[in-house]
């Protein structure tokens, strides 16, 4: 077994990836999904960029979330990728402290993004005679900077905590990459007062903007069941009915691994909840945000046609 006690001040990483064929099928299999929201997400930025159809506030949300999806992903996968190639797990303090400052930025950022798109969609569906008032572009730059200063502002408390306290010898962290919950399971000292600071945070910028995404879309299935349009409601519900699954597939392993107490964590089990939000949802998000979207999809098709034209 190795041993991975050592007085030099880098981390190891553990990893996804276990040395076997289902570590291979696992690393092949997220760089396809890394590859797909690559993809996806660069692709929904470019086709809001060149189609004037989608300069509104609602897709400016949605290129601004592709931007931080593109972001998450990219703190995450790229060095799993080099990890596994070759062979290297370990990670300098100051590479680590970066990867969580980013993460922890990105996942605010994010959070508090899909609150403000729920709310824009909200107010189109059942208060259409004051969208244009409420989301308008003003509106839409406030809340985006909003939640860039807010995930700022958490990513900065925790990641200056979780770098000044005390570890122990081991520097082995039981995760693929540096998450503030389990490094401090490596803390030799009590850590019961940031615990309770991660549970006040995770209250703030998790579980309350989960429960206002869930609200407001309470508030649009009522507003669907009293429409006289039976295809429109048939439109409306398989729209918030994907919209609401990714956003649980990307809230709630957070708020699971944000609120489990110390003493009661399991490494496997964090893995896995952890793949969801920084690796799924990126690949996700292109797909039932924007390529199920029929107005995106003629806009698409605008695209690919002015481009054909212009070629021959």
């Amino acid at each position: 077994m190795e041993n991975y006690n050592q007085t030099s001040t880098d981390f190891i990483l553990l990893g996804l990836f276990p040395p076997s064929k289902i570590g291979l099928f696992f690393f092949i299999l997220v760089v396809l999904i890394f590859l797909m929201a690559l993809f996806g997400n660069l692709s929904i930025m470019l086709l809001i960029f060149l189609e004037t159809h989608l300069h509104t506030p609602m897709y400016f949300l949605v290129s601004q979330l592709s931007i931080i999806e593109l972001n998450h992903i990219s703190t995450i996968v790229p060095k799993m990728v080099s990890n596994f190639l070759f062979g290297n797990k370990s990670i300098s303090f100051i590479g680590c402290g970066v990867q969580s400052f980013f993460f922890l930025t990105l996942g605010g950022a994010e959070a508090l993004l899909l609150t403000s798109m729920a709310y824009a969609r909200y107010i189109a569906i059942c208060f259409p005679r004051h969208y244009s008032s409420s989301t308008s572009k003003r509106v839409c730059v406030l809340m985006i900077i909003g939640s860039w200063i807010m995930g700022f502002v958490n990513s900065c408390a925790h990641t200056t905590y979780a770098f000044h306290v005390r570890y122990c010898q081991s520097r082995a962290i039981n995760h693929y990459f540096c998450d503030v919950p389990p490094m401090l399971t490596l803390a030799c000292m009590d850590t019961w007062v940031y615990e309770y600071t991660l549970f006040m945070s995770t209250i703030l910028f998790l579980m309350l903007p989960f429960i206002g995404i869930a609200c407001s879309y309470g508030r649009v299935v009522l507003a669907v069941y009293h429409m006289h349009s039976a295809e429109g409601r048939k439109k409306v519900s398989s729209t918030c009915s994907t919209h609401l699954t990714v956003v649980t597939f990307y809230y709630v392993p957070l708020v699971y691994t944000y609120l489990h107490p110390r003493s009661l964590r399991s490494p496997t089990k964090d893995e896995v909840l952890a793949v969801f939000y920084p690796i799924l949802t990126p690949m996700l998000n292109p797909i039932i945000y924007s390529l199920r979207n029929r107005e995106v999809m003629g806009a698409l098709r605008r695209v690919i046609q002015r481009i054909c034209t212009e070629k021959m």
